[in-house]
């Protein structure tokens, strides 16, 4: 098991260490000079070339990239082109403040997709399964910026609950952004909720018509413990993914949502530094984005070698056991067998 845990480890390091390589290669390609465009078109070909040797932009790409990934590593992104600001200070005050709208998110998304997803498993096909389900495809296929405006005309215009647009900048403190972020919770958690509970129905479903839990039954276990205790743990497996994406996809910064409400989190920096062609912001946004992503699915792996041991072997290992088992079969059938009615 720990030898395992070190080699995602090393595996989600390099991951982290490629992206960082093709998003800083990706920029240098872009076209234009990002220095013509700060200093205008009536810039001299000396203050040009004086710059450019002040960003360090006439060493080799390689060059760069190493200083640049040293840097990095230790909290150092460099310094914005527009402000002359250290750039880690200002992405790590963006970062809090998407972090206050995406905590309260998953824990609700999260909480109640997964209760949702579950009895849309365990009433297939009846009221409560039909109408979850039609709830969860409209919010997926309606746009994110469509249920925010939306959302904006029923509780910011027709009724004042809360303000329609954030007016503090990003160095407004937790107090001021409070009431601002309950219109982009609710459009997010309506967002993830949707892609979690059908995965959740789905896996409930499947597991539900597997021998192990026909087993249980069988054996008159009340349904409750079938669910909660063998069930519920191996349904879950293929939802982790699908969470950590969504989980990753938000704290990347959503750059939709925050874009409508003025929201001064990661995606509304990111806007403007595309914009005003902010290269070492552009940099530390991305791999920071790819470095949440690693984390995000890493933490969804280690949570399922726990609730399944199965995913403890090597793949060799593991169909090996997978052909001995069968094809319905789970590790929690041995509990199964084991229990008393």
């Amino acid at each position: 098991m720990p030898l395992l845990i070190l080699r995602r480890l090393g595996s989600a390091v390099l991951t982290i260490v490629l992206a960082s390589l093709l998003v800083f290669l990706a920029i240098q390609a872009l076209p234009g000079d990002v220095v013509q465009q700060i200093l205008g078109r009536d810039a001299t070909p000396e203050a040009v070339a004086q710059m450019r040797s002040e960003l360090g932009l006439d060493t080799p790409v390689f060059l760069r990239y190493v200083q640049w990934l040293f840097g990095a590593l230790q909290g150092d992104f460099g310094s914005s082109l527009v402000s002359g600001e250290p750039v880690g200070p200002n992405l790590l005050l963006h970062f809090r403040n998407t972090l206050l709208i995406a905590v309260p998110t998953v824990i609700i998304s999260v909480t109640l997709s997964i209760v949702l997803g579950v009895v849309a498993g365990l009433r297939r096909g009846k009221w409560a399964d039909h109408s979850i389900s039609l709830i969860s495809l409209l919010a997926m296929s309606i746009p994110e910026f469509m249920v925010a405006a939306l959302l904006v005309l029923a509780f910011a215009v027709g009724i004042p609950l809360f303000p329609a647009v954030v007016l503090d900048g990003p160095q407004a403190t937790l107090a001021q952004l409070l009431p601002s972020i309950w219109l982009p919770v609710i459009v997010l958690s309506l967002a993830m909720a949707a892609y979690i509970i059908r995965m959740t129905r789905t896996s409930t479903i499947d597991v539900m018509t597997s021998e192990f839990i026909t087993t249980a039954e069988l054996k008159g276990l009340r349904r409750a413990r079938v669910v909660m205790r063998h069930a519920l743990p191996t349904a879950l497996l293929p939802t982790l993914n699908v969470v950590a994406i969504n989980i990753a996809w938000m704290l990347g910064g959503v750059v939709v949502v925050e874009n409508i409400f003025n929201y001064p989190g990661m995606g509304n920096l990111m806007l403007e530094a595309v914009f005003n062609r902010d290269l070492p912001v552009i940099e530390a946004i991305a791999v920071v984005s790819a470095a949440i992503y690693v984390a995000c699915n890493l933490l969804a792996d280690l949570t399922a070698m726990a609730l399944d041991p199965r995913q403890r072997l090597r793949p060799r290992a593991r169909r090996r056991a997978g052909a001995g088992s069968g094809p319905k079969a789970s590790p929690a059938i041995s509990t199964v067998e084991r229990s008393q009615p």
